[in-house]
């Protein structure tokens, strides 16, 4: 298995390296590992793009000073603060793009919850109400800190989420006045974060433990991508 780490120069450039793994596992075969810090951002889903709000998201966005950008899948807005805000993925190649799906939502969750616990994190399936980017596999412990998603593509998918370590307040900030300005139903009071639970508030030891949970027990080769 390969594990990659750090990110790339900018938002565009760190999705498109993402993107280049997905590629690379369904032509190899080799599973993938990644947990990172992406840029300072808030991410809208494509729902959000077409709500009549949008501009006046993306400019609450910027206010705040966070980038707005638009991912290609659906689901509503995420935000990353640059530094305490970690993304995760696990790439895997199947033979059938409609075969396995609930089985990976499955083990990622189960390892991501393993992490938590070993960082002191008692969380529990399930989001409170009015959360940012609602779904159904998400992850709570004094709000919402973990919520996780799928893609699949010929050859390998892509299991990954987003984990706050830190900065909820920030983070509610910003995602209350984006919510608002789509007209979507927010309550501040819902985003949650590893410190806020009881956990670290440092992002490399979650970065390495969440890692180390993705591994497992492969055996593994690490790289690190370079602007």
């Amino acid at each position: 298995m390969r594990v990659v780490r750090g990110r790339v120069g900018s938002v565009s450039a760190d999705r498109d390296a993402t993107r280049e793994l997905l590629d690379e596992v369904g032509d190899s075969g080799e599973p993938v590992v990644r947990v990172w810090a992406p840029h300072r951002q808030v991410a809208f889903g494509r729902r959000d793009a077409r709500e009549d709000g949008f501009e006046g998201a993306a400019a609450a966005a910027h206010d705040h000073g966070f980038e707005p950008v638009e991912r290609s899948v659906g689901g509503r807005a995420v935000a990353y603060d640059g530094e305490t805000t970690l993304a995760f993925a696990r790439i895997t190649p199947h033979e059938d793009m409609r075969l396995g799906m609930d089985e990976r939502y499955e083990s990622l969750t189960t390892d991501v919850l393993r992490a938590l616990r070993e960082l002191g994190v008692d969380a529990t399936r399930g989001e409170p109400a009015d959360s940012f980017c609602p779904g159904q596999h998400s992850l709570q412990a004094d709000g919402k800190l973990v919520g996780i998603a799928q893609r699949v593509t010929k050859g390998a998918a892509i299991t990954s989420g987003i984990c706050l370590v830190a900065n909820h307040d920030e983070l509610a900030a910003v995602l209350e006045d984006v919510y608002q300005a789509l007209g979507v139903p927010f309550d501040p009071a819902s985003v949650g974060s590893v410190a806020k639970a009881g956990g670290p508030a440092d992002p490399d030891v979650v970065r390495e433990t969440l890692e180390a949970a993705l591994v497992g027990d492969a055996e593994t080769t690490v790289e690190r991508l370079r602007s």
